[in-house]
């Protein structure tokens, strides 16, 4: 009899999982979709590119928006047993309350580690192809910026219709290390290179150290040197830095196994730090934000609750995403550490189911 009870409890609790991801799903393609055609409205492109592009993107986002996909899911079941008097039959074949919520927390911590080791790898490759493939067709300078085994590489548009391209061996700190700028006239043909050990990008004024330039005049190359020397760029370190936090495009995995290549090819500490730590924070937000259901719905009987239920739990979803967004600016600010920020929800919620679950036990 108790493994008929876990089969109706784990079959019915995962359909109402994926009917809620699905319908997720079917509002982000239609939301992001007017995004898309938006941004294609003026190129040639197939018809079917923004809806391929849009169909690839929401799973990822569907992560991001996993603990309150299982909140709803969470709700939705455990109100549906209790207003067709499921709840009360389990609860004569004894199953308490807390064993309830038990089968069902562990059911979401263990479906946050499916998600982070075999789901969030293939969608860290569809937000890639997304990434790459937009850039190919964006207007926007910001995509003239790119990080691979070769270096950071940037290309500026210059007001004159010239152009410079800028690499660098890695970025450490506010600076680059080996920095070769070429500077081009709108035909493409060299003015000058320059070739510097360092470049300190803190501000829009690079200052560049130890400086070679290298110049054509009447056919004939000279170089300069010089210990210091200034550029203007559109660029600064807040900006370049700001180009490579989309952590989306790394998955769990990676990161685990990459960690410190990463860390030793330029990438920021402090951001790998936080989406690791947000990405491994994720089974645990899905078993506490199955506790606050739970909490919410197992307290009464009454169906004419259900509607008090269903408002409080998206109060509670909004309160929760605000939450997270304010405990992750403290930490990039510096007011408390980064690591501390992105489990404050976690630590926060806990607590709070804590108190909750020896509640309902006795109900």
């Amino acid at each position: 009899m108790n493994k008929i009870i876990l089969n109706y409890i784990l079959k019915n609790f995962l359909k109402c999982f994926f009917v809620t991801i699905l319908i997720a799903y079917c509002f982000g393609i239609i939301l992001n979709l007017f995004e898309e055609i938006e941004f294609f409205k003026n190129i040639e492109v197939s018809i079917l590119m923004p809806l391929i592009l849009t169909s690839i993107f929401i799973p990822s986002l569907l992560i991001t928006l996993l603990p309150f996909i299982i909140f709803i899911s969470s709700m939705w079941f455990m109100m549906s047993i209790r207003n067709n008097k499921d709840l009360l039959t389990l609860k004569v074949y004894g199953y308490s309350n807390i064993r309830i919520f038990s089968i069902l927390a562990v059911i979401s911590f263990l479906l946050g580690w499916f998600v982070l080791i075999f789901v969030n790898p293939f969608t860290s490759s569809m937000v890639k192809y997304y990434e790459k493939t937009k850039s190919k067709y964006s207007r926007d300078i910001d995509h003239l910026v790119t990080y691979n085994k070769n270096g950071l590489w940037i290309k500026e548009n210059l007001i004159d219709n010239n152009q410079r391209i800028i690499s660098a061996e890695k970025p450490d700190g506010v600076y680059l290390v080996d920095v070769t700028i070429f500077h081009l006239n709108e035909k493409s043909n060299l003015i000058e290179k320059i070739v510097a050990k360092r470049a300190d990008i803190t501000d829009y004024d690079w200052v560049l150290k130890e400086v070679m330039i290298f110049k054509q005049k009447n056919n004939v190359l000279t170089k300069e040197e010089f210990d210091t020397y200034q550029i203007q760029s559109i660029y600064n370190y807040e900006k370049v830095t700001n180009l490579f936090k989309n952590f989306d495009t790394m998955s769990f995995v990676q990161l685990v196994i990459n960690y410190n290549y990463l860390l030793n090819n330029g990438y920021n500490k402090d951001f790998l730090n936080q989406s690791l730590h947000s990405l491994l924070s994720l089974p645990f937000l899905l078993l506490l934000m199955t506790g606050i259901a739970a909490i919410l719905t197992m307290g009464t009987l009454k169906k004419s609750d259900n509607l008090r239920l269903i408002v409080l739990g998206l109060i509670i979803c909004v309160l929760m995403f605000y939450f997270k967004d304010l405990s992750l600016a403290l930490g990039q600010t510096g007011r408390i550490p980064l690591v501390l920020a992105v489990w404050a929800p976690v630590i926060a919620l806990s607590l709070f189911m804590f108190i909750g679950v020896l509640q309902i036990n006795e109900k």
